[in-house]
């Protein structure tokens, strides 16, 4: 799985959110595991990173407990728009 490929599932999972929800890179990461019986927990690190430098091009927002996150956040995180106010 490439950089390239990462941030293009964070982008696309953004892409289908409805207005006003988040996602958890978790499912991101569950979702590109698939039925392959791969571990997803493996690609958390890389998503986390990926997601943290989208969000510092503005075009992913991080939040934690519905408040947004700072540069380096520790424990779940969530992924919305960055024009989502919620």
């Amino acid at each position: 799985m490439t950089e390239a490929d990462l941030r293009k599932a964070i982008l696309a999972q953004i892409g289908r959110l409805r207005p006003g929800t988040t996602c958890c890179p978790s499912q991101i990461a569950r979702d590109l595991r698939g039925d392959r019986g791969e571990d997803w927990r493996t690609l958390m690190t890389p998503l986390r990173q990926h997601a943290l430098a989208l969000a510092a091009e503005g075009l992913v927002r991080i939040t934690q407990n519905g408040k947004p996150a700072g540069p380096d956040p520790r424990g779940p995180i969530r992924l919305s728009a960055p024009d989502d106010g919620s």
